[in-house]
């Protein structure tokens, strides 16, 4: 029943933003109604019952299913929440998926302390001791129910006091926290298409977070090979616990942007901009944005995801240490290189591991048939491919791509190529897909991998234009259906391995001269032929940036 419900927030598709728990006879008629009312009002969808369906001794399996499928448990602790059986099972259930699945829990302390709950007395006490005399020959039930109290007790939430309280104004506030938290859903990030093995994966790393521990921060890692999958599975995380933070930032391509001039310093302005919405603020280097995040950040509690991280200065200047951000902070880094940890404060480290042969069959699947399950003619000859793939999820897309609408001859074909290449060197796997374009397309290919990785797509369209003087929608389609770019939104987007393997293919044009290469990128490479003069009629273009702005020439 869990893996349905962090798949549905993977891709952030909930059916209710809140689910209530409360005891009837206390809040029902009253603050429970009113804050549903103020709920409704804001478009929130709350789940709601009716009086019968919570009534009886054993919580039923609709209310399980809605507790799965709510983004928020609301909890009302009244005097008599505890005498209710159906209302403890309720609480394990909504802290099982906190526990499981990241899901937010926002209690309120209904004229109750929550010292009650943490070291049970006054009618607490009382429910216990019933229930422990009741539950004689189950005595671990009752104990679960008295850890639930407790641990609930430490979260987060409203505090409703006899005589000073105004219920509206706390109603108000809620409405607000629940609103935030919500609206909340234009920061999300997409996945992927097919999630095929996700899930299992980002419960594993989410076992690392410890998201009970509200005081500490922490740091995890995430490593393995380019083309393992270490950036979706950091994208899915970051969908499931953002409700739990004050601010979200995900920096992706961390390596590459670092390598720009100045590029770590504009990495330290993005996180700015993001975490406090700092818009304006231009840094000189690295070493003046440090202090500035540590001012302005020490106290809020975020989520900053690092991805694709491959040096410890990186690191360094936009984490280089959990006390720079507030009690209660999650910092997660990407990267292939294990080492990086041993000299840094990421301790807690989760080792991505390959797809195993039925999940690779079925992801190969749904690039080659656009559908889950293999074809019976492809059998033997898809179990063929999955072997060459390794269980990567990368080189399965681009493979089931680069087979689709093929017959099975030509599968054949195709692997006694891949045959001859080492299963562990993916980027040779992948040129393969390069290799199988015309000689435009490779063009065009390689131009995008050098230069257009993120760029907007008219952006992209007018440059082509202007460089070959006709458009070229037809052979941006191409390289999409082979998994060579995608388009997201208006981006143009195309995964590191494969713009590795573009600028590789370019790189041995001339390894020793960059100015026998077709295309230049890399600043230095580009100083190297202006300064020393060796640049020749090969070089068709050249990106750089003049005042900040990018130009081709």
């Amino acid at each position: 029943m869990a893996l349905p419900a962090v798949s549905s927030c993977i891709d952030y598709k909930w059916k209710y933003d809140v689910f209530p728990s409360f005891h009837g006879e206390d809040s029902r008629l009253s603050f429970v109604s009113f804050l549903r009312g103020s709920l409704h009002e804001r478009g929130i969808r709350v789940f709601m019952d009716d009086e019968h369906i919570r009534t009886g001794e054993e919580i039923t399996p609709a209310l399980i299913k809605a507790i799965r499928e709510s983004r928020i448990a609301i909890i009302v602790f009244s005097e008599n929440y505890a005498n209710s059986t159906f209302c403890l099972q309720e609480l394990v259930e909504i802290l099982k998926c906190f526990k499981e699945e990241g899901r937010l829990i926002y209690p309120v302390f209904y004229y109750v302390d929550p010292s009650e709950l943490r070291r049970p007395r006054a009618s607490y006490a009382e429910a216990l001791a019933r229930l422990e005399e009741r539950f004689k020959d189950n005595k671990q039930q009752v104990e679960n129910w008295r850890l639930a109290l407790s641990q609930a007790a430490n979260l987060k939430g409203c505090h409703l006091k006899a005589k000073i309280a105004n219920e509206q104004e706390h109603i108000t506030e809620i409405t607000n926290e629940v609103s935030a938290r919500i609206n909340r859903i234009h920061n999300h990030l997409h996945v992927t298409q097919y999630p095929v093995g996700l899930v299992s994966r980002v419960k594993e790393v989410f076992s690392h977070l410890d998201l009970w521990s509200t005081k500490k921060n922490k740091m995890v890692g995430i490593v393995g090979p380019g083309g393992i999958g270490k950036s979706t599975i950091a994208r899915a995380l970051y969908n499931l616990i953002a409700d739990h933070f004050e601010g979200l930032c995900f920096l992706p391509n961390v390596r590459e942007k670092s390598r720009m001039p100045n590029g770590l310093a504009h990495l330290q302005e993005t996180l700015l901009c993001k975490l406090v919405k700092e818009k304006d603020l231009k840094l000189g280097d690295l070493h003046e944005g440090i202090p500035i995040i540590k001012h302005r950040l020490g106290h809020k509690k975020i989520l900053l995801i690092i991805d694709d991280v491959d040096e410890l200065k990186q690191l360094e200047a936009l984490a280089g240490s959990c006390d720079w951000f507030g009690p209660g902070s999650r910092i997660v880094i990407t990267t292939r290189n294990k080492q990086l940890f041993t000299s840094s404060h990421v301790k807690s480290i989760y080792n991505a591991r390959e797809l195993h042969d039925e999940e690779s069959l079925q992801l190969l699947c749904w690039h080659a048939f656009k559908k889950e399950n293999v074809e019976f003619d492809f059998m033997e000859v898809s179990k063929r491919a999955i072997r060459y793939c390794c269980g990567f999820p990368l080189v399965l897309k681009v493979t089931g791509s680069h087979l689709c609408g093929r017959g099975v001859n030509e599968w054949h074909s195709a692997l006694d190529q891949f045959k001859r290449i080492p299963q562990g060197e993916v980027l040779e796997v992948l040129r393969l897909s390069y290799d199988a374009l015309g000689e435009f397309e490779k063009e065009i290919f390689l131009h995008l991998a050098c230069f257009s990785k993120g760029e907007e797509l008219g952006e992209v369209k007018g440059m082509l234009l202007c460089l070959y003087g006709i458009p070229l929608d037809n052979v941006i389609n191409v390289l999409v259906n082979k998994s060579l770019i995608r388009i997201e939104g208006d981006q143009v987007l195309m995964h590191d391995v494969i713009v590795d393997m573009g600028k590789e293919i370019v790189r041995q044009e001339s390894p020793n001269e960059p100015g026998k290469r077709s295309r230049l990128w890399f600043y230095q490479d580009i100083l190297h032929v202006l300064n020393r003069n060796t640049g020749t009629n090969k070089v068709g273009t050249m990106k750089y940036k003049c005042n900040g702005v990018e130009r081709h020439s």
